[in-house]
């Protein structure tokens, strides 16, 4: 257990990152799920929004930019061969 006052207060801002950072890949799981399941006019919606919840995670510092390109390409690859 923590016993500085300062790292008490490092174990509360790992914890609300924590769970910042579980929802934040959550809904980045779930939107390239949709994207990837998306059919017909709904596919180009899908997979924009897919991407700006990638970009969003990197700009918060939740997943690696290399990451969120590799999950971008793929996607864009998807959009092209529509």
């Amino acid at each position: 257990m923590a016993n500085t006052k300062s790292a008490m207060k490092r174990v509360r801002q790992n914890e609300r990152r924590r769970l910042r950072n579980r929802a934040m890949r959550s809904k980045i799981r779930g939107s390239v799920k949709t994207a990837r399941a998306a059919e017909g006019a709904t596919r180009p919606a899908a997979i924009l929004e897919a991407i700006r919840a990638l970009d969003k995670a990197v700009s918060k510092g939740v997943i690696h930019r290399n990451t969120a390109a590799r999950k971008k390409s793929a996607l864009a690859r998807r959009l092209v061969t529509a």
